[in-house]
């Protein structure tokens, strides 16, 4: 990944690295406790709650640049929000977030819940509108132009298999499963590829692109512009390449992004476009998961898992806490 831009920056100080994980345990922590009790507005309601409790705990002055929707559709850690506590002359700070990216997840218990968080200097983030990015994505190791949000899946799964030395059999795409992906799965699966289809949860998918351990070499399809964002943050920091371009379903959507100040609709963004310099990317679990392990409670004690990247140094740090009798304790 090139560092050309990602020199280590003095408003993204260092001690925010971990401070930026005690906001996602928050997050997370708060969601665990309406885990598999069906109520997906609940997990997120708690979730958003906490997150925005601890952000405004944080000596800055920052603004959500990817929330939860604009300000008349969502009453917390809405597009456009001030968050903080030095609003005067703390550094400016700009936030992308997802405090319960998984809510159906949560809801059922399934796998891959998490809550994310991202933030970058003032103007360093995409400010995409709630609509829908069709991504493409691949991690490391692969020469830059490997792929092409123009082309199609397979020539892109050649692409890649070439850059790799290995057959377009070999590779294996990550594809959340929606009826609108079964043109994508056809021709990947036409090609050999074997499909990993995931019910939700597009920011892990994309973020194990760059793990080896997952097999996963390439993500695409169709997700929130918002995650979008927040997985282009995390690969900045671990390295890998992502397209993305808007997709807009009506006439609604349109004006919404034109407001944000997007007015080329058909524009390819690519990974530098929606996160650019220092980049700071947490993630905490909140059910077990690929990327990460869930909330845990045994005894009196509640653990959790976290990560934490930073683009200026390519630091990856992979965080386990436990809260002691945490009804009595603050985070």
């Amino acid at each position: 990944m090139s560092r050309a831009d990602s020199s280590a920056s003095s408003v993204l100080d260092r001690v925010l690295v971990l401070e930026m994980v005690r906001v996602t345990e928050a997050a997370a922590i708060a969601a665990s406790k309406w885990i598999g009790r069906g109520d997906n507005d609940a997990a997120d309601a708690a979730a958003v709650e906490a997150m925005r409790m601890a952000l405004n705990e944080l000596p800055l002055c920052g603004t959500v640049v990817i929330g939860e929707g604009e300000r008349d559709e969502a009453p917390m850690l809405y597009i456009g929000e001030k968050v903080g506590c030095e609003q005067s002359d703390g550094p400016k700070i700009d936030i992308a977030l997802d405090p319960l990216e998984g809510t159906t997840l949560t809801a059922t218990a399934g796998p891959n819940a998490l809550a994310v968080l991202a933030i970058a200097e003032n103007g360093c983030l995409l400010n995409a509108p709630d609509t829908y990015m069709e991504k493409l994505a691949i991690g490391p190791g692969c020469p830059d132009g490997t792929i092409d949000l123009a082309k199609s899946p397979a020539d892109n799964v050649r692409a890649i298999a070439a850059a790799k030395g290995v057959a377009p059999g070999d590779i294996t795409a990550c594809v959340l499963d929606r009826p609108r992906h079964e043109a994508i799965i056809r021709e990947l699966r036409a090609l050999g590829c074997s499909v990993r289809l995931i019910p939700d949860g597009d920011v892990a998918g994309v973020i194990a692109t760059s793990d080896p351990d997952t097999g996963i070499d390439v993500y695409m399809g169709t997700g929130g512009a918002p995650e979008g964002v927040l997985a282009a943050a995390a690969l900045r920091c671990v390295g890998g390449q992502m397209q993305g371009r808007l997709v807009f379903r009506n006439d609604d959507e349109i004006a919404r992004a034109r407001r944000w100040g997007i007015e080329d609709l058909e524009r390819i963004y690519r990974l530098e476009d929606m996160a650019k310099g220092d980049c700071i990317f947490a993630a905490t679990g909140v059910t077990d998961g690929s990327l990460l392990d869930g909330v845990h409670v045994r005894k009196g004690c509640t653990t959790t898992h976290s990560i934490v990247m930073r683009a200026s140094t390519g630091t990856v740090r992979r965080v386990s806490t436990e809260y002691h009798d945490l009804m009595h304790r603050g985070l």
